[in-house]
């Protein structure tokens, strides 16, 4: 399975009472296909506010979100957990809704060992056909999938690839003993450059809901030889990077990721307690940023 360069993790868009708004969520998808050129999507991930979604609207994301792309990109689910059980359940029925592979996140909270990561995980990927993505954010399970577990579910056969928010040590570990065909896309936008220079593939993204189009620019420079022109694409991006995570001071994605989609002219409405919106100052300094 080829999920291409440019991965974006796909907001939620909902309606004024806070139910997804799905034709939002179509010209949404359409948006991030053709003027974004994202080469797959990721439906339900931290960014699409899986905390807050049920099961039930999860699984009607996967199916409209496989129906309305039509093949134009690939489909990818979000449904890991803390809970193997629950995570197992939920990747079989999006396996049925017709996705193309799943992202699973380090278990949180619960704080497993590395024993209990490979479980984890192993466990999922043979309850399905499916690839599967791993996904290492310490910042927010408070556990680090070490270089070594990553590699060791490397082994298993649909593990295709891992999405890590790691320093570039853990990610030049992973690369140089990853078997053939193993990739690793960064989880940072910021770090999309450095990724590429020790061996990444790609990016699973935020950012490119508002500056797709120049991340990709920046992969094709820097794939095609053309280090300096990517180092300047990439010095002229990252004050966006850095902007929807600082705005002036942390802010919990996605919430100026949503509020800078409103600003370009597309709306996809708030997000859902216990996020809020940006307030004034941070309203503010998006703005200045983007506008």
């Amino acid at each position: 399975m080829e999920f291409g360069r440019l991965i974006t993790a796909m907001v939620t868009p909902f309606d004024a009472d806070g139910h997804i708004d799905w034709e939002t969520t179509g010209r949404l998808i359409d948006y991030l296909i053709e003027e974004q050129q994202s080469d797959s999507l990721v439906v339900s991930g931290t960014t699409g506010e899986s905390p807050t979604l049920s099961d039930e609207e999860k699984l009607e994301l996967f199916r409209f979100a496989v129906k309305h792309a039509n093949g134009r990109c690939k489909i990818i689910a979000g449904t890991g957990s803390n809970n193997t059980a629950h995570s197992i359940h939920l990747t079989k029925d999006a396996e049925e809704a017709g996705v193309d592979g799943i992202l699973l996140v380090a278990p949180y909270y619960n704080r497993p060992s590395q024993e209990g990561l490979y479980q984890h995980f192993k466990a999922i990927a043979e309850a399905t056909a499916l690839p599967i993505i791993l996904y290492n954010v310490e910042g927010r399970t408070g556990v680090n999938l070490s270089a070594e577990t990553t590699l060791r579910l490397a082994q298993i056969g649909n593990i295709v690839a891992t999405k890590d928010c790691a320093n570039t040590d853990q990610l030049t570990q992973i690369i140089s003993g990853a078997p053939d065909g193993f990739k690793l896309y960064s989880g940072d936008d910021g770090a999309t450059l450095p990724a590429l220079a020790v061996g990444g593939y790609g990016i699973i993204s935020v950012a490119s809901h508002i500056v797709g189009a120049q991340m990709k620019e920046l992969i094709d420079a820097y794939l095609g030889g053309n280090v300096q022109e990517a180092a300047r694409i990439n010095g002229r991006l990252h004050p966006i990077f850095k902007g929807l995570f600082y705005c002036p001071h942390p802010v919990p994605n996605p919430v100026a990721v949503k509020y800078a989609l409103g600003l370009k002219g597309f709306s996809v409405g708030g997000v859902r307690l216990p996020l809020v919106t940006v307030n004034e100052a941070e309203a503010a300094f998006l703005r200045n940023l983007l506008v």
